[in-house]
């Protein structure tokens, strides 16, 4: 059975001057230990956002839709022209308390190239994130294990080595990005995002 996780609240986020606001709640897995941020089965999975290099005059695409099994499916062309080479899919600006989660576990099939998981926080410096690289396999089921502590600042992409680590109770939003360099069409499908 599953219950609200009452720790998610209402709140915005700025990313590259937008804002989306929230329309979901996560749940709670009947299993110990564990807790379910995301399944995608459920109509408020719709509010996922892209945000991707057009804000800063590139033309990589990338979209996202609910599959008829629940999932969510990031798909899209990266483009390295017009000094772009980014494209991304994030959830609403939820205020997660994070405070005792050690680790994100993703449940995802690639394309076999390198995405990264990213973790927002409120902050004034715009294109800010904490991300942790994840490589998949093609066309097959992975179940991915990012510790917090892998998470690295990073502003407009660039490691921010003198950065604290992220503060977990700060996250207040989750997304995917692929940015790994090579043109060409993506494609990454999420059944599930926990925490443990």
């Amino acid at each position: 059975m599953r219950n609200v996780n009452s720790c998610w609240r209402l709140g915005m986020c700025p990313m590259l001057g937008l804002s989306v606001f929230l329309a979901a709640a996560p749940t709670l897995l009947a299993e110990e230990g564990v807790s379910v941020l995301f399944t995608f089965d459920q109509p408020e999975a719709q509010t996922w956002r892209s945000v991707n290099d057009n804000v800063m005059g590139g033309i990589s695409q990338g979209t996202s839709e609910i599959t008829d099994e629940g999932t969510l499916l990031f798909t899209g062309n990266l483009s390295l022209e017009n000094r772009g080479g980014f494209a991304s899919l994030r959830c609403p600006p939820n205020q997660v308390d994070l405070s005792t989660v050690r680790e994100l576990v993703l449940r995802v099939r690639g394309d076999g190239r390198t995405y990264q998981c990213n973790l927002h926080i409120p902050t004034n410096r715009i294109a800010y994130s904490y991300r942790a690289a994840f490589t998949t396999t093609a066309d097959k089921w992975q179940e991915i294990r990012l510790p917090l502590s892998q998470f690295g600042a990073t502003w407009f992409g660039r490691p921010q080595a003198d950065d604290p680590p992220v503060d977990a109770e700060k996250v207040r939003s989750i997304g995917f990005m692929i940015a790994d360099k090579k043109a060409g069409p993506f494609k990454l499908e999420i059944d599930w995002i926990k925490c443990e």
